[in-house]
């Protein structure tokens, strides 16, 4: 047997290659591009077969008769058996454009070589897609009864298999597979489409909730899959029966499940939890598609729903296909794999290898560099306070990643031992001494920052100043407010406003702002320090919301507990549990690589939730803490040592990590 067959190196065309050149004495004649000529020992590994058995030959969907030259012609003319056509875009949310150029003037050039060489059959790959959004059962013998082809995926398939059943001079069989997933054994697939865009959501879902935590989802419309495995062996076996042609078979699913269960399906795969309350979709159907057309055509609404599909991973023009309407009568193939034992098998007893190959060989997070030198390499990123504690260790992570390290302090002296430290390791830091609570030291640090270095890519404003102290105990004391306000509020304020313009004017820029746990939590005896961080996160919301759609990105991290210099002078925190300043580098390089709006713990969380949901038992919980742990002796003007702690109070810490007291 002599075959030709274009799409030989995609997703089904290569595994019906290679079960072609199973045949004893087979010869396959496959479709090639000149610049993919490197590919072919690759393909003959594959295939396990000489290039004897395996010829390729040069040409291009898009040139007539597919640019085949007059010599190919000439040896093919009259001498092939089976034309396999399966070269076109199988991806419903590709380029409209790059799927008429594939689809529909592929074909037309396909149908235009085959008419030259005369082969015995013509067989084309098609799709249930070319049903449109047919209401009902669409049968294997029904082509002019599709109907809602208003997506350029449905038009163009529609559109391919008219071109082959009226243009096609000899005869001619068709295949409509249904949504083509991973191999049924292995779940080897190529690349990513129909399901496999709701992969990500079950991730996301699986990392945030236990498996036995029941979720809400949506049920919907019906969608046939099948493995690539049994699309393979069902057209190869079809292909050579006698007696079929002029008929077209439907390498469908006969008991498709609903959108609902699909999903179930995969989340018990991948040990998510299952969505036990389904909303079934089409309840949304009494809207008029006039009125729904207008509310998403809204700038707001159109931008909230792209960021959250974004979010969870799936493509905005997926939620189209939720309700399909079109179940498929596949009796023809029924009748030709009759006692073949090749039967498209239930997506259950699959669906896990399917997952388990996408997890380790497709899922999108696996090809984008998720490293702190990936995000910071050849960056400008400026860490204020970086002479010591949480700046330092940020900053010598920094550079250790390839960023172009910039920190600042008022003190000369510690900057240098700052500098000597990092670059005893091997790496280097630039250094300036600024006072970012002074305003006009701010403003000359930001001209020297833009002279120097044309601004900075990502900003971190570390720098701070805590105040332990009970409200009682500062009546007297307000200048502890104005110089906390002066430094953790105006100080960062003036220096991200400063270099803002530039980041603007480039596109791009992230401010990462250390924030407290206490602005969670609203800690007793910190009123003055939980006031200017929770000021700046303010501001932080506020510009977030302004500047979200020109390229720059804001970062809380509510801080826990650091073991600093800020914190010595109060001895009471040499017994409770703390962060290591290299731990809070860790969650500095976290805001880097993954740009969350907010980092936090679960203490942190959980403290927030309980003053929204229950306020006074709140309150209640940390007056007890209030009264619990006394003033330290800085506070009082004292310097003695650690006190020691109750086991009342141990219980405390232990049991509100990171939290201050």
């Amino acid at each position: 047997m002599r075959y030709f067959v274009t799409g030989a190196t995609g997703f089904i065309g290569k595994r019906l290659v290679k079960k072609l050149l199973a045949r004893k004495g087979s010869v396959v004649h496959f479709l090639l591009r000149e610049g993919s000529r490197d590919k072919i020992p690759a393909l003959l590994e594959y295939w396990g077969v000489s290039k004897t058995r395996a010829i390729p030959v040069f040409g291009d969907l898009r040139s007539a008769k597919l640019g085949v030259s007059k010599e190919d012609l000439k040896t093919l003319g009259d001498s092939i058996d089976h034309f396999y056509h399966l070269a076109a875009v199988y991806d419903m949310l590709a380029d409209a454009d790059a799927q008429f150029t594939a689809n529909v003037g592929g074909t037309r050039n396909t149908v235009e070589l085959a008419n030259a060489i005369r082969p015995a059959c013509f067989h084309h790959v098609s799709s249930i897609a070319a049903a449109g959004m047919f209401e009902g059962i669409f049968r294997e013998d029904m082509f002019d009864e599709a109907e809602g082809l208003d997506h350029p995926y449905f038009a163009t398939k529609h559109a391919a298999e008219k071109i082959v059943r009226d243009e096609l001079k000899g005869a001619w069989r068709v295949y409509r597979p249904g949504m083509v997933v991973g191999d049924s054994q292995s779940g080897e697939a190529d690349k990513i489409d129909g399901p496999y865009y709701f992969f990500k959501m079950i991730q996301r879902i699986r990392q945030l909730l236990p498996p036995w935590m029941p979720t809400i989802g949506l049920e919907g419309g019906r969608i046939n899959i099948v493995p690539v495995d049994f699309v393979v062996d069902a057209m190869e076996h079809i292909s050579h029966q006698p007696k079929l042609d002029g008929m077209c078979f439907h390498l469908t699913d006969p008991e498709p499940m609903r959108v609902g269960e699909v999903l179930n399906t995969f989340c018990r795969a991948a040990h998510a939890p299952t969505m036990s309350i389904r909303v079934n979709a089409a309840l949304l159907g009494f809207i008029p598609k006039s009125i729904k057309k207008i509310v998403m055509s809204m700038t707001p609404v159109r931008r909230v729903r792209d960021a959250i599909m974004k979010d969870i991973g799936l493509p905005s023009g997926m939620m189209t296909f939720v309700n399909y309407p079109t179940r498929f009568d596949s009796r023809h193939t029924t009748q030709a794999l009759k006692g073949t034992g090749i039967a498209c098998p239930p997506l259950a007893s699959y669906a896990a290898p399917v997952w388990d190959y996408w997890e380790r060989k497709l899922d999108p997070d696996l090809f984008i560099d998720k490293t702190l030198r990936g995000q910071v390499a050849g960056k400008v990123v400026l860490v204020t306070g970086g002479s010591s504690g949480i700046g330092l260790a940020a900053a010598h992570k920094l550079a250790e990643a390839g960023a172009v390290t910039v920190i600042c302090g008022r003190d000369a002296a510690r900057l240098a031992e700052a500098k000597k430290a990092i670059q005893a390791d091997g790496f280097d830091v630039i250094t300036y001494q600024a006072d970012v609570a002074d305003m006009a030291d701010c403003d000359r640090f930001v001209e020297l920052l833009i002279a120097e270095h044309g601004g900075v890519d990502i900003l971190v404003n570390n720098a701070g100043r805590s105040i332990r102290r009970a409200i009682e105990a500062s009546y007297d004391r307000f200048h502890d407010f104005e110089r906390t306000m002066q430094l953790n509020y105006f100080g960062c304020l003036r220096l991200t406003m400063g270099l803002l313009p530039k980041m603007i004017a480039q596109k791009r820029g992230h401010i990462i702002n250390i924030s407290s746990i206490g602005v969670l939590t609203n800690a007793p005896r910190f009123s003055a320090y939980v006031a200017s961080k929770a000021a700046l996160e303010a501001w932080t919301r506020c510009a977030s919301s302004e500047l979200s759609d020109v390229g720059i990105k804001f970062t809380t991290i509510n801080m826990p507990l650091v073991r600093t210099p800020m914190i010595a002078p109060t001895k009471i925190y040499q017994n409770v549990p703390t962060l290591a300043p290299e731990e809070a580098a860790e969650l500095i390089a976290e805001a880097i690589v993954h740009r969350p709006v907010r980092i936090a713990t679960r203490v942190g969380i959980a403290g927030q939730v309980l003053h929204a949901l229950m306020p006074r038992v709140a309150q209640i919980v940390l007056n007890t803490t209030f009264r619990m742990f006394p003033d330290s002796d800085a506070a009082k003007g004292g310097d003695q040592k650690a006190p020691p702690m109750s086991s009342e109070q141990v219980a405390m810490q232990q049991l509100l990590r990171g939290v201050h007291f």
